[in-house]
């Protein structure tokens, strides 16, 4: 048993400890929020689209950083899922790429806010979160599992990669990092299920053809349509 004095002097002591403790902490954690947060990328873009996020009430639906809504997707690694390209298509008619699926509000932005949007989204990506979000538990046992990709020297078509194709579908074993949760495909072999002209209607409206596909409808031309059809017909070659 303590006695009354040698318990007042161990509480008063092991309260200076742990608040000690405490403030040594909070002054380290302070110090390296800078660090952790890519404070010195934080550009006038990234601010403005910062403003976007709040004044359009993004927190409403989605999450960052794990706070928000959990109507529709985490954004925190959205440029690292998806890729610029795709956000920009997306941003700027949410409702074109999935017509009767999406519920997300079509602001109208312009392609400066869109910038801007898509700029905070990327510093957002490149927070120090000790490894927040977690990657999906099942993308290396899904990448196990395919098909060894096909090594080809083809040059992949411009327009493939500013539509975002390689964001979803690997080619070669290069891209896909979007692809693995959503079950897209490597492209190495598709010309083995599909005939250029099967190819060119999956791709110009794959909801027509599959209305419960996750492939969204982009925005190609008809010569835009046959240039990936001819491209992914002619791996086979």
């Amino acid at each position: 048993m303590l006695s009354k004095s040698q318990a007042k002097v161990f509480f008063l002591g092991g309260t200076g400890v742990f608040t000690a403790a405490f403030l040594s902490l909070t002054i380290d954690t302070h110090r390296k929020v800078p660090a952790q947060t890519r404070a010195a990328n934080i550009t006038a873009e990234v601010a403005r689209g910062k403003r976007i996020w709040e004044d359009n009430n993004c927190m409403g639906c989605h999450t960052l950083f794990g706070e928000g809504a959990y109507y529709a997707p985490e954004l925190t690694k959205a440029v690292e899922r998806r890729g610029k390209p795709w956000l920009r298509m997306f941003l700027r008619n949410p409702e074109a790429m999935y017509p009767n699926d999406r519920k997300m509000v079509n602001y109208h932005f312009n392609d400066a806010q869109i910038e801007d949007t898509i700029a905070f989204l990327d510093w957002c990506g490149h927070v120090d979160l000790n490894g927040f979000p977690a990657k999906p538990p099942l993308a290396e046992k899904m990448k196990a599992t395919a098909a060894a990709p096909v090594v080809t020297t083809k040059p992949i078509p411009a327009i493939f990669d500013s539509m975002a194709c390689t964001g979803c579908h690997s080619i070669g074993g290069k891209g896909g990092a979007a692809g693995v949760a959503l079950g897209a495909p490597p492209l190495d072999e598709v010309y083995k299920r599909k005939t250029k002209d099967e190819l060119k209607l999956w791709i110009s409206d794959p909801q027509k053809i599959k209305p419960d596909t996750k492939m969204p409808k982009l925005p190609l031309s008809p010569e835009q349509v046959t240039e990936i059809a001819e491209f992914l017909s002619s791996l086979g070659n």
